[in-house]
């Protein structure tokens, strides 16, 4: 990982990544409060993920509209 964020276009990439997706996990983990998983089990956990994805994504529409999908 380090060789590809260690090239020009690694560390440009990267950086559109600290404004695109970071503030996505941010406003899932403090506002939705999804500090740690509440069920075990890989299937579990990537449903309880999706569904938080989704809450997030219905919250984005709710307040812009259809136009920022």
């Amino acid at each position: 990982m380090i060789k590809k964020i260690d090239t020009e276009a690694g560390r440009e990439i990267y950086s559109k990544r600290m404004g695109l997706i970071e503030p996505i996990f941010a406003n899932i983990r403090s506002t939705m409060r999804l500090d740690r998983f509440s069920l075990r089990g890989k299937t579990k956990v990537d449903i309880q993920w999706l569904l938080f994805c989704i809450t997030h994504n219905l919250g984005k529409m709710q307040k812009y509209g259809l136009q920022a999908a």
